[in-house]
């Protein structure tokens, strides 16, 4: 039996998943699996029950990545469950920068008391005209799932877009339409691209990406879209940039200080993936990842250690080993097993930064000596085993 436990409001469509070999429970320290979604966990003590974290949801800021690796518990996330729910908020950002369709709005509440605005909006309205998005340059950062979805609906709208991720995944490039024109340096979307909208993670090397300099080198009148982190924008150079004319409308989906209520700044309230449909996605994605590792020690899409997948195990044992990713490593765990005398049928070893993940599939029970044995290898930070 295993144990779950929802730090966060959950889907009841993921939940649906588990079978009665689960049971929730209201005590984190009993859970050998928590579902999250935007809880923060950095101030937390962790039971050592505890062998994995589901996030469900992309980003992962909300929790403490290297403290868990250290522990070997292993941290999911569900890349591209909510990527159609945040293209089509990009697109929507798109026309309402475009054309001042929140301007006509308000307009309207604000004259509803005018018995004849029929006929006063014919003259009024042409204070909120914009431009067609049909035949503009979009330059998309980031071909990721997210950035992937708006370049090929960009371009069936009728844009030429432009992409750039020098970290192109092949997944991605077998869903990138070949319309996209794949450039290799951001400047080559700075020069070219009326809208630009950026689709990449938080690290060190993007926050304040798209900055002065940045900024300077685009075209006049551009628009800028952030629908991914707004750290990843100096947003005191992009309202100066829209108070000097060179940038026209700024679209972010974080309302903060900076941005909130500013003249040519566009503010959602972190909409992108907030739909029914992108919750349970998320849901069912995360409860999918967190049954595969308790029952078979498969990892996807995790994001402190490597991906690895040897299916269900139809030996006598498997066993699960993190450590750290050093050398001679393997050469001790199966020298461990041939002085017990046990056959290894099958074995994969994956790595991850300073991470790495071995499972061994074994002829014979994996009693607790053998994971005493092993624990005790230096470099060795858990063992688990799964069968």
């Amino acid at each position: 039996m295993f144990h779950y436990h929802c730090l966060n409001p959950i889907a009841q469509v993921g939940l649906d998943y588990f079978n009665d070999n689960y049971a929730k429970t209201d005590d984190v320290n009993a859970a050998e699996g928590i579902l999250v979604r935007s809880a923060v966990m950095h101030e937390m003590d962790f039971s050592d029950n505890l062998l994995c974290v589901a996030r469900a949801g992309a980003g992962v800021n909300n929790i403490p990545l290297d403290t868990l690796a250290e522990k070997g518990v292993v941290v999911f996330n569900t890349p591209g469950a909510n990527a159609n729910g945040v293209k089509e908020l990009v697109i929507a950002g798109m026309l309402l920068a475009s054309r001042d369709i929140v301007g006509g709005i308000e307009w309207v509440k604000e004259n509803k008391a005018d018995e004849g605005i029929a006929k006063t909006a014919e003259k009024a309205k042409k204070a909120f005209a914009g431009t067609e998005i049909e035949g503009k340059k979009l330059g998309v950062i980031g071909l990721g799932a997210i950035g992937v979805k708006v370049a090929n609906a960009a371009k069936s709208l009728g844009m030429t877009v432009y992409g750039y991720d020098p970290y192109l995944s092949v997944n991605a490039a077998w869903h990138l339409s070949r319309d996209i024109i794949h450039v290799n340096t951001l400047d080559e979307i700075y020069a070219n691209c009326d809208f630009i909208t950026i689709h990449v993670p938080a690290m060190d090397s993007t926050k304040g990406m798209i900055n002065k300099e940045a900024i300077d080198k685009m075209k006049d009148g551009v628009i800028l879209l952030n629908f991914a982190r707004d750290v990843l924008m100096n947003e005191a150079d992009v309202i100066d940039a829209i108070k000097a004319g060179k940038v026209r409308k700024y679209v972010s989906d974080f309302a903060n200080p900076t941005t909130a209520g500013q003249e040519g700044c566009i503010v959602i309230p972190h909409l992108g993936a907030s739909t029914e449909e992108s919750e349970d996605n998320c849901a069912k994605n995360a409860v999918k990842e967190m049954i595969d590792y308790l029952e078979n020690g498969n990892i996807l899409n995790s994001v402190n250690y490597p991906n690895c997948d040897m299916g269900i195990c139809t030996k006598a044992g498997r066993v699960a080993i993190f450590h750290k990713n050093i050398a001679n490593m393997i050469s001790k765990f199966t020298t461990l097993f041939g002085e017990k005398g046990i056959n290894i049928s099958d074995m994969t070893n994956k790595s991850k930064g300073d991470y790495a993940y071995t499972m061994l599939d074994v002829e014979d029970v994996v009693t607790d000596e053998i994971v005493n044995a092993l624990s005790s290898i230096e470099g060795v930070i858990r063992v688990r085993k799964v069968k």
